[in-house]
C-alpha cells in the first residue's frame, strides 16, 4: 500500500483514539465540569493539530485563502441552518455580563474551533493529502471519491470522539453525525477551511446563548439528560 495511503489511515485512526480517549477519561471517569473539560481537550487536540500540519508540511496561509469567499459563503449558510436547531432546544442560559462574555469565548469560540479543525478540516485533510498523489484524484470523479472519503473520515473521527461522552452511547449519537456532516461539506464544497469553522463557531455561540445545560451541542452534561426537539 501506498505511504501515502498509510499515512492518511494513521492519523485518521490517530484522532479518533485521542477524541475517545479524552472525552471518555475527562468526562466519563473524571467528570469534570465543561470549563474544566475544555482546558486538556483544547490543549491535546490542539498539539495534535500543530503536529499534523508541521508532519504534512501544510502551508496554513495558502489554505485559509484559497477559495475563502466561498468558505464564508458556505460556513453562513450551513451556519444560519445550525442556529435554527439550536433555538429549537429548550432555554436555559443563566450567566451574564463578565460570565457571558467568557462562555462565548470559551464555549463559544475557543471550542467550536478546536471541534471544527479536530472533527471536520483535519480528517478531511488527511484523505486529500494522502489521495491527492494519484493521477485520477484531479478527475470529476476523482474529486467526489476523494470528497466522499474525506466525509467518511470525518464523521469517523467525529463518532468515535463522542462515543467517549457517556451522554452519546445511545441514538443521539446520530443527531450529532447529521450536524457534522453538514459541517465538513462546508469545507469540502467550498474547498475551504472557513466553511466549517464558521459554522462549527456559530453554532456554539447560539448554543451559549440558548444554554449550554440544554442544548446538546455543548457536551458534556450530567444529571439531566440532553435530548434534541
Amino acid at each position: 500500500m501506498n505511504n501515502g495511503i498509510w499515512s492518511m489511515l494513521g492519523w485518521v485512526t490517530a484522532a479518533g483514539v485521542l477524541g475517545f480517549a479524552i472525552s471518555a477519561v475527562f468526562t466519563g471517569w473524571l467528570r469534570l465540569s465543561r470549563t474544566r473539560f475544555l482546558l486538556p481537550y483544547v490543549s491535546l487536540a490542539g498539539i495534535f493539530l500543530y503536529g499534523f500540519l508541521i508532519v504534512n508540511e501544510v502551508n496554513v496561509g495558502a489554505v485559509l485563502r484559497g477559495n475563502w469567499v466561498w468558505g464564508v459563503l458556505a460556513g453562513g449558510l450551513v451556519g444560519v441552518f445550525l442556529v435554527k436547531t439550536v433555538r429549537s432546544q429548550p432555554l436555559s442560559r443563566q450567566s451574564n455580563g463578565a460570565g457571558l462574555v467568557f462562555d462565548l469565548a470559551w464555549a463559544g469560540l475557543i471550542y467550536g474551533m478546536i471541534d471544527a479543525l479536530f472533527l471536520n478540516v483535519m480528517p478531511a485533510m488527511a484523505v486529500w493529502i494522502g489521495i491527492s498523489q494519484f493521477d485520477w484524484a484531479g478527475t470529476v470523479m476523482g474529486k467526489i471519491a476523494v470528497g466522499a472519503a474525506g466525509l467518511f473520515a470525518s464523521l469517523l473521527v467525529t463518532l468515535t470522539y463522542h462515543l467517549g461522552y457517556p451522554e452519546f452511547r445511545n441514538k443521539s449519537v446520530m443527531l450529532v453525525l447529521v450536524g457534522n456532516s453538514l459541517i465538513t461539506l462546508a469545507f469540502l464544497l467550498s474547498g475551504n477551511p472557513w466553511g466549517s469553522i464558521i459554522s462549527h463557531t456559530v453554532m456554539h455561540i447560539a448554543a451559549v446563548l440558548q444554554g449550554a445545560e440544554t442544548t446538546i451541542q455543548l457536551p458534556p452534561h450530567y444529571q439531566k439528560k440532553i435530548e434534541a426537539q
